[in-house]
């Protein structure tokens, strides 16, 4: 593994960079207060901007260790951030991670978390050596699971019971990618390597 941090990832329609403190109304206004956003996540909807602020203050201190990964996803045309997409728990015995991710609601049904979830597979596989990056959703909530299959993830279980997030004890549904099935479908798809 050779970790180097949340470094700046750009593709046709998103800037995917670190979170500052400057972002804290724009990620309040845009999806931390957001009901909808937080109902299937296992951290509260956000009740002021200074509870944004606050996270995001313990977000930024954390940009120092070189193995903390959490990108603010800003979206070109406007000019604002709409999301995040981190690295969640590492697993360093088998390189593998965990990735997670949420966007305010009028950007959902757009391709912009699996746009996302592209160049930060390609950085976390090719840059850093990650061998397995699995992710998980609630069963209650298979719009998160489509955009896990957007990514090329596979579907590899659900587990009775085994969560919890705001609704409440949950089913969690489990998908993974493997390094050597992504470059298999860049060969498939003639994405570049």
């Amino acid at each position: 593994m050779d970790h180097k941090g949340t470094i700046t990832l750009e593709t046709d329609r998103l800037v995917l960079r670190r979170f500052t403190l400057d972002d804290a109304e724009t990620m309040y206004k845009n999806w931390a207060s957001e009901d909808a956003v937080t109902e299937y996540l296992t951290w509260p909807t956000h009740e002021s901007v200074e509870v944004t602020r606050a996270v995001l203050s313990d977000w930024t201190a954390a940009y120092e260790q070189a193995d903390y990964y959490n990108w603010a996803i800003e979206l070109k045309e406007l000019g604002q951030v709409i999301g995040s997409i981190t690295v969640g728990p590492q697993k360093p015995a088998v390189a593998g991670c965990e990735l997670g991710w949420c966007m305010g609601s009028a950007w959902w049904g757009r391709g912009i978390m699996p746009e996302a979830g592209q160049a930060v597979l390609r950085y976390l596989f090719d840059e850093v050596g990650f061998a397995r990056v699995a992710a998980v959703h609630a069963v209650g909530n298979p719009k998160s699971g489509r955009v896990m299959q957007k990514l090329g993830m596979r579907y590899e279980g659900t587990m009775r019971r085994a969560g919890r997030c705001n609704k409440g004890v949950i089913d969690e549904v489990w998908y993974a990618i493997l390094k050597d099935d992504y470059r298999a479908e860049d060969r498939e798809t003639g994405r570049p390597q």
